[in-house]
């Protein structure tokens, strides 16, 4: 492998202005996965629904996020990764405006669905283009941005759904207009929705696609203006070299051809997408409110808590991004995982410690302080490891030949598992209680551990055109 460009040669400025672009699609992402927690009371209130039908609501999005992240990594490698974002961003207005509006639990869901097919997309798209501009040696810290975005859209709209619920004086409250304060909370993402696709307009194509697409002259221009004109050149001839030269890139180069069975890679990427969401994190982003209500907070209280979760949660992003690109990839998803298996472990023993009150909710006496303190402590140890880390891998572990069908089959992974996820919480809680419930997640975080162990290689500071399938 030949020796990285001079540091000196790096449009800095460029690189970092081209990815905040990017990752405002995770923003979006963030604040459409969170600003539902905020608002099922009033979706359970405007459309008369139970358990299953507010967890049907709740997890609509993700049937959307499975199927734009499925068909964003292929799309992309046809149309292009900033074409892909700008359609993102379109869907993004679409289902705020949707979503805030919906007189009906079908129109509703519908709107849901929209919004999700911009949240697959992102997600996959997002790190994926990231990693194709950003030189290998700090590629880890600008993709991770991607998951600070991320957190910084939960957190700010956490901190929307607390100040609009405080304003009206709760969250079915009517605010302004006439409209409840649950619908508001749908329209703030329009701001940055906007911002997202207006910025978009200002970025580069990845010249990584427009090699693929054969526009050689145009690529090369964008790598000069990225790495300058002598590692253009050599990046060039590298880029060509690890593209197949008798077809262009298909779900079929997942198989390997001396084998005929499925690359242990695209395993490795399932098994990293799924394993994010079997710890169970994103029952505390989408539930939180539920969650902190069933232990006997109030639901002001319940959504200050996700203020501080989501606060606790950019703070362990900032350590993966000063870490990342020195100790690697593999070492923070594995003492992640096993931060996570000792923290959901406390947890549970709290709720199944707890007593019962007449209202029928846990009541956590001398064990609340435990779980609260273990709860943010999970929060923490998932973001400082698999919430950034496993969108890196997958943006970036992919030989260039298959890394849109790879990451296509990935997100799919990722959006289905969390589906799955969201969607039987409300059941367990009801079933099983919470201690069950979580009894599984620590069940999927120990699990975690043997796999990063046995399955993941590290890629820290290897270039694209290096990684093996």
């Amino acid at each position: 492998m030949e020796a990285p460009a001079q540091p000196s040669e790096d449009n800095r400025a460029f690189i970092l202005f081209i990815s905040i672009v990017a990752t405002i699609g995770g923003f979006l992402f963030g604040f459409d996965s969170g600003v539902i927690n905020g608002t099922v009371d009033g979706l359970q209130q405007a459309f008369n629904s139970q358990s299953v039908g507010t967890g049907f609501n709740v997890s609509s999005m993700l049937l959307g996020c499975a199927v734009g992240a499925f068909f964003a990594g292929r799309l992309a490698d046809i149309y292009g990764r900033r074409a892909l974002l700008r359609v993102a961003a379109v869907f993004f207005l679409i289902s705020a405006w949707g979503s805030g509006v919906a007189d009906s639990s079908l129109e509703f869901v519908l709107y849901r669905i929209i919004g999700g097919l911009a949240v697959g997309g992102a997600s996959v798209m997002a790190p994926a283009y990231i990693a194709e501009v950003a030189p290998a040696r700090y590629r880890g810290m600008l993709t991770t941005i991607q998951q600070i975005a991320i957190i910084s859209g939960l957190f700010l709209s956490f901190v929307s759904n607390y100040t609009l619920a405080e304003f009206a004086g709760a969250s079915t409250a009517v605010l302004w207009l006439d409209f409840q304060a649950w619908r508001w909370m749908f329209w703030m993402e329009l701001l940055p929705a906007l911002v997202f696709l207006l910025m978009l307009l200002f970025i580069p194509e990845s010249p990584r696609f427009l090699v693929l697409k054969g526009q050689a002259n145009i690529a090369e221009a964008v790598l000069t203006r990225l790495y300058g004109s002598a590692t253009a050149t050599r990046k060039m001839e590298e880029i060509k070299g690890s593209l197949a030269e008798d077809h262009r890139p298909r779900f079929a180069d997942l198989i390997s051809r001396q084998s005929g069975k499925v690359r242990r890679i695209v395993w490795v990427g399932i098994g990293l997408a799924t394993f994010q969401q079997l710890v169970g994190i994103n029952v505390v982003f989408y539930y939180g409110a539920v969650l902190w209500q069933a232990v006997g907070f109030s639901e002001s209280d319940a959504l200050l808590i996700n203020v501080i979760s989501g606060a606790l949660s950019i703070a362990a992003c900032v350590i993966t991004v000063m870490v990342i690109d020195k100790i690697g990839r593999k070492p923070l998803l594995k003492w992640g995982s096993v931060g996570m298996t000792l923290t959901l472990g406390l947890m549970v023993l709290a709720f199944a410690n707890a007593g019962v009150g007449d209202s029928g909710r846990l009541v956590m006496g001398d064990w609340g302080p435990l779980a609260l303190i273990s709860a943010n402590a999970y929060v923490f140890f998932f973001n400082m490891s698999w919430g950034p880390v496993m969108w890196v891998m997958l943006g970036e572990m992919f030989p260039n030949q298959i890394r849109g069908s790879g990451l296509a089959v990935s997100g799919l992974a990722q959006w289905g598992s969390n589906f799955l996820i969201t969607m039987t919480f409300p059941l367990l809680l009801a079933g099983i209680g919470l201690a069950g419930a979580y009894g599984l997640y620590t069940l999927g975080a120990l699990l975690s551990v043997w796999f990063v162990v046995k399955m993941v290689h590290e890629t820290k500071g290897t270039e694209l055109e290096d990684m093996q399938g």
